[in-house]
This record gives structure tokens, sequence and C-alpha cells, in this order.
């Protein structure tokens, strides 16, 4: 099984490889997602890595997930936020529903990577918007805040836990006004995981 500690620390490290600038203004969150983080717990053995990147001068959200060992098969992913306190209970969805535009459904393990334009309504859940200043710019403006104090969380539901199988607290990794990272930097950091899973993947077999 893959431990969190190591996902973690692959993830931290393909981010600060990142050297070449570009201009605009980030702030990247990760979350190492579980059973044991659901609300309420579970003991899946399902495992995986979120990162999530907020460019907040192309008004941008990019999400990109890898995920393995799920009991079931995958109905669906998003964001909640906020929730009361940072790390800790449940809130309502806050991105489009009923899941990420292409993620991939059916499956027990798997990789997304989207890009979305947080002042476009399609974007979000519209009961957010509503809850949240009544347009997409306000909406986002809330949303930052919220991940910001660590009351927004990324799970991904399946045939077996409706409710969420696997989910993660999102985290700011790294400082803001930090240089977009290269795309070979995030193909480094999901190539790495996608190598850890088919080991974790193959032990089992031989095991």
């Amino acid at each position: 099984m893959i431990k969190s500690s190591a996902l973690s620390a692959i993830a931290t490290a393909a981010l600060l490889l990142a050297a070449a600038p570009a201009d605009a203004v980030i702030v990247v969150y990760t979350a190492t997602l579980s059973g044991p983080g659901e609300s309420p717990p579970n003991a899946s053995p399902g495992t995986g890595l979120a990162i999530v990147t907020i460019d907040d001068v192309l008004d941008t959200m990019r999400v990109q997930t890898t995920f393995l060992g799920l009991t079931g098969t995958t109905t669906a992913s998003h964001i909640h936020c906020c929730t009361a306190l940072p790390g800790t209970g449940a809130a309502g969805v806050a991105t489009v529903t009923p899941t990420f535009t292409g993620f991939p459904l059916g499956v027990t393990s798997g990789f997304y990577d989207m890009t979305f334009n947080m002042l476009f309504a399609s974007s979000w859940n519209p009961a957010y918007i509503a809850a949240n200043g009544g347009t997409p710019a306000s909406a986002f403006s809330a949303f930052n805040t919220g991940l910001l104090a660590g009351e927004g969380y990324l799970n991904i539901h399946s045939s077996t836990f409706g409710g969420g199988e696997i989910r993660g607290f999102l985290q700011p990794n790294l400082p803001l006004a930090l240089p977009v990272p290269e795309p070979s930097t995030y193909s480094l950091m999901l190539g790495g995981l996608a190598a850890v899973g088919w080991f974790a993947a193959r032990r089992r077999r031989v095991g």
C-alpha cells in the first residue's frame, strides 16, 4: 500500500523542481486522499493525491488527481467548501456538479487533469454561487478564502461509498507569488505517482 507520507513527499519534491518563471501569481494546494479522511471515516484501502493550482491572474483552477485501490467504481469527484472549522467536518459541493468535467467514471484507479475558468458559471455548483454573492467572481473570492483557511476538501465518490470513498483537505504547499511550474514538472510528479502505484499493485499480486 502507498503510504500518505510517500505521496506527499513525491508531490512536494516535484513542485519544488519548478524553475522556469511565467507571468502569473499562483497558489498550489495538495491533499492526500484516503478512506479514514472521509466524513464519516471508512476503511477503504483506496488512496490518492490531488493537486489544485489556483491562478488568480487568469482566474483559473487546475485540478490534477491520481488515485488507485478503490473498493467501488468512481461515480463523481469535486471540491467541497467551506467547512465550519479548518481540516474537519463536511460542506456542500462548491465546484461543478454532479462531477468534475471529464473525470474518469466507472473505474477503481485513474488520473485526471483539467483546467477550469472560474469566471464561468459552468465551473460551479449553482447553489454555491447563489450562497456566495450571486456571481462566479464572488463565488471564486469566497472559495479562495475558504481554501486558504483550510476549509475545502476534494473527494472521490464510488459505487461502494456514495457519500465519498476517499478525501483530503487541500493545504497550500507553496506561498503566494511564485512562478507557474512548467508542464514538464507536473508530468514528472504524476509519472512518479503512476510508477509508485504500479509497483504497489505488483507487490500486492506477488505477495
